[in-house]
């Protein structure tokens, strides 16, 4: 199969023929489709998870999968309703199964856990091996494609869970403003499930591209503020113009910058409540006082379990999800990986694994 693999950080990844991997009893062999490209696989190369998800090489990126059954392990039940090429999406953390996480469906959170492409296998090849247990099938009546599907594994799946908390939290509904902070690959999905999950609230869309900003104003932000090069004074003007109030009483921030969590906190009101699903930054340096004396609250929320996807699922074969995508091909993974670094990238971008020639493999090459 071909495959784009890391052989060490900060390194281009190699886009090589490898050997399609064997399943064991419990696993199913999907034949990937589509894989979306996230900023995480960008950090994955930097070495930002160095530390918390120690990488043996060589390894494949990319944890956003959408496919079909290739073939199926003996050990999976006729339960499991899967049959070869079925569609199907790829749940993307793999819990111990008997940690509490796991007990409540929180396997994404799981201590012992593992994650697709932060391993020996990813989305970035044409074949990959998955547990039975976590994949959702898709019925075909419904005619999406995989690469819309496959964002919203990671993408459609990480605000969804974020918007949930603060529904939960009490703090959007009529006469509400929540905040959606930033419009890359979350954010464009994040004001849809905004307007979809808030019950009447206004959504506003904060980023710093008039074109992000558009794309918002299409998936039904109310109102759209670009922040470039402006002080928290000028943002609470336009906040003002645009809605009646300088405040904010829901946030989620789907940039994860120290600026952009600090501004955010910033406009929230009193008993607000803030979440954040981004992960640009290492950091969080808010003032204490106004958080305790304001009595805000402030989530983390990280990617979605079972459950939560499979929501998202039903939400896009109602055709209730909208997509920014960019298909782009297998041999370009690498150029793509560099505009998504730098922020050139509006929405979601696609691998898809059209018919095209790859680099020998580093062994074929030493031979």
């Amino acid at each position: 199969m071909r495959a784009a693999r890391m052989y060490g950080y900060n390194q281009p990844l190699v886009l090589e023929e490898v050997k399609t991997p064997e399943i064991a009893l419990d696993e199913v062999l999907v034949k990937v489709e589509a894989a979306g490209m996230c900023r995480t696989d960008v950090q994955l190369l930097e070495g930002y998870f160095i530390d918390s998800v120690p990488l043996a090489f060589p390894a494949i990126p990319g944890h956003e999968i959408a496919g079909s059954v290739e073939q199926i392990g003996a050990g999976a039940p006729p339960t499991a309703n899967l049959a070869v090429g079925d569609q199907v999406v790829v749940v993307g953390g793999w819990g111990d199964g008997v940690c509490r996480q796991c007990r409540v469906g929180d396997e994404q959170i799981c201590g012992h856990g593992k994650w697709p492409g932060f391993g020996p296998y990813g989305g970035y090849s044409e074949f990959v091996p998955v547990p039975y247990k976590y994949l959702i099938r898709i019925d075909r009546k419904y005619n999406l494609k995989a690469e819309e599907l496959a964002p919203l594994t990671d993408a459609g799946l990480t605000p969804y869970r974020g918007i949930k908390k603060l529904r939960q939290a009490g703090v959007v509904g009529p006469d509400r403003v929540i905040a959606v902070i930033g419009v890359g690959g979350l954010g464009s999905y994040a004001v849809q499930y905004a307007k979809l999950l808030s019950s009447g609230a206004t959504v506003v869309a904060f980023a710093r591209s008039d074109e992000k900003l558009a794309v918002a104003k299409e998936y039904g932000a109310d109102h759209v503020i670009n922040t470039k090069g402006k002080s928290i004074a000028d943002i609470r003007t336009e906040l003002v113009r645009a809605t009646g109030k300088g405040e904010i009483d829901a946030g989620i921030d789907c940039i994860g910058a120290e600026e952009s969590i600090r501004m955010g906190f910033n406009l929230l009101a009193t008993a607000g409540a803030f979440v954040s699903v981004g992960l640009v930054g290492t950091q969080i340096n808010i003032p204490l006082f106004p958080f305790v004396a304001r009595e805000f609250t402030y989530h983390g929320s990280f990617w979605g379990n079972y459950n939560d996807l499979s929501e998202v699922v039903a939400l896009a074969q109602a055709g209730k999800i909208k997509h920014a995508l960019k298909r782009i091909r297998f041999e370009d993974i690498n150029e793509n990986l560099e505009l998504l670094r730098d922020g050139e990238i509006v929405g979601r971008a696609v691998v898809t694994f059209d018919a095209g020639a790859v680099a020998p493999s580093k062994k074929e090459m030493a031979a």
